[in-house]
């Protein structure tokens, strides 16, 4: 027996017409056809099916996807979207980060390793070493790539980091360049033009 929801996903809504035991890894895998999000071990356990949920971090290979109707979720693919400045890189910075730091090796986990980080740097843009592993910590490298991942998350701080600078300094030089608005005096009226301050 089948319920219908309807999901966002990457800023993208749908109504599908799901079983229960649907979870939202299999709806994001094959009704979306975003394959970022992996299978792992498919108990929650090693953090390759990871996503954000309304910006937080969650299993999707345990979670119904039933149950998200009406959330907004952010896969691998949607990262992007969160960029904005995409017109100076097509990739979120956390992305850039573990791309510049090789932090990966066969790939299988990196999916989660980078979501994780988002997830980290939305709540804490300045973590310290203890809380970038602690954030982690939940996650499996079977590859042993921990040392270069490490490197990603520290590169991803500086990256997220120099984006916000430069976001800062765009929206300062658009200031400059929208006229300020007249300024009125209601008891005097406008500094220049008719008195709209008094009544006629």
């Amino acid at each position: 027996m089948t319920q219908t929801v309807t999901i966002k996903v990457n800023g993208q809504v749908r109504a599908l017409a799901l079983t229960p035991q649907a979870s939202l890894l299999h709806v994001l895998r094959n009704d979306f056809e975003l394959n970022g999000a992996k299978y792992g071990c498919g108990l929650g356990e090693c953090g390759a099916c990871t996503v954000l949920v309304d910006h937080q971090p969650a299993r999707s290979c345990v979670i119904p996807a039933l149950g998200v109707g009406g959330r907004s979720i952010t896969t691998l693919e949607g990262l992007p979207l969160l960029n904005a400045l995409a017109s100076l890189d097509p990739l979120h910075p956390v992305q850039r980060a573990f791309i510049d730091a090789q932090g990966t090796q066969c790939g299988y986990c990196l999916n989660g390793m980078i979501m994780m980080t988002v997830a980290l740097l939305l709540k804490n843009a300045q973590p310290s070493r203890q809380e970038m592993l602690d954030a982690l910590s939940g996650n499996l490298c079977r590859c042993g790539a921990h040392v270069e991942i490490l490197k990603a998350v520290e590169l991803s701080v500086q990256y997220t980091r120099e984006l916000d600078g430069a976001r800062d300094a765009q929206s300062a030089e658009l200031a400059k360049s929208i006229p300020l608005p007249l300024k009125t005096n209601m008891t005097h009226g406008p500094t220049h033009g008719p008195n709209l301050g008094k009544a006629p």
